[in-house]
């Protein structure tokens, strides 16, 4: 493929990348290169192209490099990492005794890590590679003495793997590949602190893969840390809904008013397939089960207050078809893949939106189009109702008017559509220099326009196009005030052209320009110096930049 070709691939498939020296996409598995007994395993599991985002994952990680891969839910993420850490294994060199594991994954919750080791069995088992699941609610005897016997692949719960790891049940000096799965979720169940302890016990020349659906700050920042020159891999907008699900949103007047709701729904949405519930408090999910049960209706309930054991019997007997409706709690709303799930139904509201957009991706799973996501919101619930109308438009749904009116009753929201529209006394009349389309934009930043006074005659560009235009922005003006390092320039005030800026540029690990993460656009130059003043023997002393090691600050930086 050609640059171009490359770039309207990428574009098809909605795919954003940064970094330097990027890899090509993939069309095909063929591509990859997999063994043939990788290339069976594949065909077994039914897959015949790859997703998206393993389209541009694939070449990235085979080729030893760390990824940041942010997609929505259902993107086939897990195989995504799991296929090319069987090919990382089969690399190295045979474990001895008590040695291992080679590849580590860590999950925030026990379903995903459950999820992911009987994914990874099917891989693993061409090979005779060993396979080990450790996570709370399972006998530590059990799963010390599993470690012992030795094994190449660990899929952990953060807690307790440090457990193990303190026991002394396995030992990561082999442990060359890493993964973060939902480490956007991980964060939100406070595992921060276990994960920086779990990376710190892993060598510095591991290769580290790091997923998730949102990107907040506090991920950002960990990716920076422990990634080495990473690629970002972004497939679709960060937290947004997935495009394939459709979304339809109830005002209901009161919460007495949603069991009446469900019971009448509820048989339709059976004959198209399992239906998934998510209520906010186990004494709701209680209830509903006991309602749903008077009725005769084949129902499961999850939450924490479960044993793992029953807990894993349900979820089985869920996939089994056994059960047919699943009342859960968040528990289950992150990376729960059960394919014959064609409803979710959210009795109660997320606690947040991206909470959301995770309880609505458990349906709609790798590209499945028949998924349909209910949300029942009270008149009480005005302020999630305007983050829910920005995310139905960011989707492509359909925004009811009840739906409106109610998310009209929340200033902030109110606000912010009025700004957007050009409306109160700001705007003087002008229509708000172009900015929004009525009925359209809600703050998500759609329409914006500055240069156009005439909104009608202009066409209106997307968010991505708004996001480029601040970044290039935001780098022009950058480069103006930022000074390179030179080893011999005695007047580094005349070296900041932009041409000089691009050839001169210090490689900073973890360095972040323009919403990338770390690297540089020219490989070749691993090092940099700068010139500080003469010291008293007449010579200059210059401070090296390692980007292997980090540390050191160019000049023009220390000092803002």
């Amino acid at each position: 493929m050609t640059e171009q070709d490359v770039t309207e691939y990428r574009k098809s498939l909605s795919i954003r990348v940064s970094g330097f020296d990027v890899p090509r996409p993939i069309k095909t598995f063929e591509d990859c290169g997999f063994s043939p007994q990788l290339m069976n395993a594949i065909t077994k599991q039914g897959y015949e192209k790859p997703t998206p985002i393993q389209c541009q994952a694939f070449p990235i990680v085979l080729s030893g490099r760390d990824i940041i891969g942010i997609a929505k839910t259902g993107s086939g993420k897990t195989a995504a990492f799991v296929l090319p850490m069987i090919v990382h294994i089969m690399d190295q060199p045979e474990l001895a005794k008590e040695e291992g594991p080679i590849g580590v994954i860590c999950a925030p919750t026990r379903e995903l890590a459950h999820q992911i080791y009987l994914e990874s069995k099917k891989f693993a088992k061409p090979y005779g590679i060993r396979v080990s699941a450790i996570y709370g609610g399972m006998s530590k005897l059990e799963q010390f003495k599993e470690l012992k016997s030795g094994c190449e692949i660990v899929i952990a719960t953060p807690g307790r793997l440090i457990d193990m790891i303190k026991m002394k049940a396995l030992t990561m000096l082999r442990a060359t590949y890493l993964v973060l799965d939902e480490a956007d979720r991980m964060f939100d169940l406070g595992f921060e602190p276990q994960i920086r302890s779990i990376v710190g016990q892993i060598r510095p020349d591991r290769q580290t893969l790091l997923f998730s659906a949102t990107m907040p700050r506090k991920v950002e920042k960990l990716a920076r840390e422990i990634l080495t020159d990473p690629v970002r891999v972004t497939v679709g907008e960060v937290g947004m809904a997935n495009e394939d699900i459709t979304q339809v949103v109830q005002v209901i007047p009161s919460d007495a008013e949603k069991l009446p709701w469900l019971l009448d729904k509820l048989p339709g949405m059976i004959d198209d397939g399992d239906v998934l519930v998510f209520a906010s408090k186990k004494a709701t999910v209680d209830e509903i089960e006991s309602q749903l049960g008077q009725k005769g209706l084949k129902i499961a309930a999850l939450h924490g207050d479960k044993d793992q054991a029953s807990r894993m019997d349900i979820l089985q007997k869920f996939k089994s078809g056994i059960y047919h409706v699943l009342i859960a709690t968040d528990v289950a709303a992150r990376g729960l893949d059960i394919k014959s799930i064609k409803s979710v139904v959210n009795f109660d509201i997320a606690r947040d939106m991206d909470a959301h957009v995770h309880r609505i991706g458990r349906t709609g799973r790798a590209g499945d189009k028949d998924g349909t996501a209910y949300t029942l919101i009270t008149h009480k619930e005005a302020r999630f109702a305007g983050e829910l109308v920005g995310s139905l438009i960011a989707a492509g749904q359909n925004v009811p008017m009840e739906l409106m009116d109610l998310a009209m009753k929340d200033g902030r929201f109110r606000s912010k559509r009025d700004a957007r529209k050009g409306g109160g006394k700001k705007s003087k009349g002008k229509g708000g220099n172009g900015r929004g389309v009525r009925g359209v934009d809600f703050g998500l930043g759609i329409g914006y326009n500055p240069e156009s006074n005439n909104p009608s005659s202009q066409t209106v560009p997307s968010r991505a196009a708004a996001v480029n235009s601040l970044r290039t922005g935001m780098m022009a003006q950058f480069k103006s005030n930022f000074v390179a390092a030179t080893s011999g320039s005695q007047n580094q005030g005349s070296n900041n052209s932009p041409s000089t800026y691009a050839n001169k540029r210090p490689v900073l690990q973890g360095f972040v320009s323009g919403g990338s993460i770390g690297g540089d656009m020219n490989r070749a130059q691993t090092t940099s110096s700068f010139s500080p003043a003469p010291t008293s023997a007449g010579k200059t002393s210059a401070l090296e930049i390692d980007p292997e090691k980090g540390g050191g600050l160019p000049v023009g930086i220390g000092d803002v």
